[in-house]
């Protein structure tokens, strides 16, 4: 007989060789495994917060969290498109990043305006082919936004902001950009 373990479920094997037959049962450890479910979603978290600076449901907040900063990581190399550069200076990859910072603050001020002038809702349909209702990201918003032309100056017009499509149109309104009026010609 061979007897294995693995997280309490126990397997026996039973060989019987003068017959040549193979007989394989096993059995689930109930108190074991009673024991483990009450555990599951349970984890620990180390943190150097005191107790007076966050309570445990803060700590799992906060921690929770966290995939909201790492998407914003995952941000650089999606929509800002963030390349590897080999920088000698410390001067030079202070000034990068700082300048991978600000894009990145710009990209995020730009999806808190588009969500804040939406209202409490804060969905839209148009984002997506089949026109559900979503939250608009930045990735989504600057999506949309990529195909804009600016429509050339002429002698009697300033140039304009070409809409092709209504989506494109809301965001521009969500944004608070008047496609008449560009900014630069205010400057």
């Amino acid at each position: 007989m061979l007897r294995l373990e693995y997280r309490g479920v126990t397997h026996r094997r039973h060989v019987a060789l003068g017959t040549q037959k193979y007989l394989l049962t096993w059995h689930f450890d109930q108190d074991l495994l009673a024991s483990q479910a009450a555990a599951d979603g349970w984890y620990s978290l180390v943190t150097r917060l005191t107790p007076q600076q966050a309570d445990a449901a803060e700590v799992l907040r906060r921690y929770k969290g966290q995939g909201v900063v790492e998407r914003r990581y995952g941000e650089f190399k999606g929509p800002l498109a963030v390349a590897p550069i080999f920088l000698e200076h410390n001067r030079r990859i202070a000034a990068l990043i700082t300048v991978i910072c600000l894009a990145l603050l710009v990209f995020c001020l730009i999806e808190r305006q588009a969500r804040h002038a939406l209202g409490p809702d804060q969905t839209m349909s148009g984002l997506y082919p089949d026109n559900r209702k979503v939250r608009p990201t930045g990735r989504m918003i600057f999506y949309q936004l990529d195909s804009l032309m600016l429509g050339p100056r002429t002698s009697t017009s300033p140039p304009v902001i070409l809409i092709s499509r209504g989506v494109e149109a809301h965001l521009l309104e969500l944004l608070g950009i008047d496609e008449t009026r560009p900014r630069w010609l205010e400057t």
